[in-house]
């Protein structure tokens, strides 16, 4: 039996994908790598990270012969590309097996907002309902939906809100050859939309996106989903809105701190929290890590 190909872990993984993947590799942090023997770690040609995990410098530097990283996830504000290239270091991230996944998610948080899913869950188990009706929720059905970010997942997400019959429309860097309405202005799209939905890259690009000026728009009706970064969004604004309540409601998979949200956040009934889980699903794993074997060269 051969050994299995060593792959040098250089930044934070899941571990669920870690055990999945550790039957056909020899998966070795930065300690491990430090112990080999020279010819053991020029040995190493492939490494593997998270989108969230970025790389370690140090590590790759004694990695003389490093050159593909797998990285789970979509993201790419974590590494600086342009060093990774002039290394001889090809950067393989997995954005084709997040889509589906965080696409329906940003739908079924919407879902959950409009038709007061988690609160009327709460209202069920405080023995509420005993004492009357539920609050009355919104139908999405007819919504004006704006798409921040039309890339892979915002496409799918437009998609399946358009079958729902959403009126969307986006924003973006350009528009794109697509049957929604492109709107060149964020500013305009809030002050049109009914609720915001966020699916755009993150990076210094667009931190503090979605400000108190955007919010404002938007308007006490509406509503904020973000399935992108927590840094697309002024966290400081968007918390003084809903506590104002100068916006309706958020539902927020993706925070500026994790996996700890600024603990303002923890009081606000018009606020759903999620820990960062869009892709968590059975099918997304068999996905990425079929995916993953692919890159590393199995």
């Amino acid at each position: 039996m051969s050994a299995r190909r060593k792959v040098a872990l250089l930044g934070s993984a899941p571990p669920d994908v870690l055990r999945r993947l550790a039957p056909e590799f020899d998966l070795v942090d930065g300690p491990a790598v430090s112990a080999l023997g020279a010819a053991e770690r020029a040995s190493i040609i492939h490494g593997l990270t998270s989108a969230m995990g970025g790389v370690d410098r140090g590590m790759v530097a004694d990695l003389p012969n490093l050159a593909v990283i797998a990285s789970i996830g979509a993201g790419l504000e974590k590494f600086d590309r342009p060093w990774l290239a002039a290394q001889g270091i090809e950067l393989r991230p997995t954005p084709d097996v997040m889509t589906e996944d965080t696409a329906e998610f940003a739908v079924g948080l919407l879902f959950a907002l409009l038709r007061n899913i988690v609160s009327n869950d709460r209202f069920v188990r405080r023995g509420d309902w005993a004492k009357g009706r539920a609050p009355l929720g919104l139908r999405l059905s007819g919504r004006k939906i704006g798409i921040v970010g039309l890339g892979r997942i915002g496409s799918r997400i437009a998609a399946k809100l358009a079958a729902l019959g959403c009126e969307v429309t986006y924003t973006g860097r350009s528009s794109k050859n697509v049957a929604w309405r492109f709107e060149p202005s964020l500013a305009e799209l809030a002050r049109s939309a009914d609720g915001l939905v966020l699916s755009c890259a993150g990076g210094e690009g667009t931190r503090g996106l979605i400000g108190a000026q955007i919010l404002d728009l938007l308007g006490p009706q509406g509503f904020v989903v973000n399935v992108s970064r927590g840094s697309v969004i002024d966290e400081a604004a968007l918390l003084d809105a809903l506590e104002r309540g100068s916006i309706a409601g958020a539902a927020l998979d993706v925070f500026e701190t994790e996996p700890v949200p600024n603990p303002r956040f923890l009081g606000l009934s018009n606020c759903i929290l999620q820990p960062h889980a869009a892709v968590y699903t059975e099918e997304n794993r068999r996905d990425l890590v079929a995916a993953l074997k692919h890159l590393l060269g199995a």
